[in-house]
């Protein structure tokens, strides 16, 4: 017997999904508008049709949002700024 919940979840897929890659381009400016109580969705309907649907992208957009709207104390922001210049 076969599983088809990733069938199906691609059959659902909406056709306005921008995809991964356009997503992860402008997230920043998509979790700006949102943290500025804007309406994102709105200006960006095919990123927000992709962060409903692709899991891995809502975690990233989840963990920028906490980072703008909670930062970081100064320790953990230098410690993670090391991190980060490390991988480029």
């Amino acid at each position: 017997m076969s599983d088809w919940t990733e069938l199906d979840a691609f059959l659902e897929t909406d056709p306005a999904d921008v995809g991964c890659d356009e997503a992860m381009r402008i997230l920043h400016i998509y979790v700006e508008l949102v943290a500025s109580g804007e309406d994102a969705g709105a200006r960006y309907p095919g990123v927000a049709s992709h962060l409903r649907q692709c899991g891995p992208c809502s975690d990233d957009y989840e963990g920028l949002l906490g980072l703008v709207t909670d930062p970081p104390s100064d320790g953990l922001r230098q410690s993670l700024i090391k991190k980060l210049r490390g991988r480029w």
